[in-house]
């Protein structure tokens, strides 16, 4: 056998290519970097991004803790009911603006059969009755209000004068929070029906 070339196929013949290869070139641009320009417009599109994000982000957390202390306020105005009508006395919860807490009383009863006083103490007995309805600033009461619960379940304002039978809230009491942007309204019905809705 010979050794010239299969038929059809010459001599395999390379040129080498002027300047860099194609590969070599790619490299080289990936390598670079960033030309100032670029930098200092990627610097402002992340700042215009920020610019738009936090006032958004600060907005949802503060709308987040209105509607979290809303929740709380209305937990806090059915459990005072359950305390009434689990006693068998009468129970008031006060929310004062100014302040973040709510404050609940209510008549201490005693004997057999049991008999409810004619005053109210703070509730648990021997504490200030002072709760927290809120864990983050920002947030206000935009109106004192307090609610008082018979043994029967019905809520209403406190009597004036405190031997007088309660006033059922007919057909609703309301009291509202607020962030300054938004405003939460706790409505409770007569019967104790309590619900938190945006105005």
């Amino acid at each position: 056998m010979g050794r010239n070339p299969a038929r059809g196929r010459g001599p395999q013949v390379f040129h080498a290519a002027p300047g860099l290869s194609a590969n070599a070139r790619s490299r080289n641009a990936a390598c670079r970097g960033w030309t100032m320009i670029e930098l200092m417009v990627a610097v402002f599109v992340i700042g215009v991004i920020l610019k738009i994000s936090v006032p958004l982000m600060e907005t949802t957390i503060v709308n987040y803790r209105l509607g979290s202390a809303a929740a709380a306020a209305a937990a806090a105005v059915q459990q005072t009911r359950y305390l009434a009508i689990q006693s068998g006395c009468y129970y008031t919860i006060a929310f004062t603006t100014g302040s973040t807490t709510y404050q609940v009383q209510g008549q201490a009863s005693s004997g057999t059969p049991p008999v409810c006083s004619s005053s109210f103490t703070n509730y648990p007995t021997g504490g200030t009755g002072l709760v927290s309805w809120t864990s983050g600033g920002g947030i206000n009461l935009v109106a004192s209000t307090t609610l008082e619960f018979g043994p029967n379940g019905i809520v209403g304002l406190p009597p004036s004068p405190s031997t007088n039978p309660l006033s059922p809230c007919t057909p609703s009491c309301t009291f509202q929070l607020s962030n300054g942007n938004a405003t939460k309204t706790i409505t409770v019905s007569g019967v104790g029906n309590v619900k938190v809705t945006s105005p």
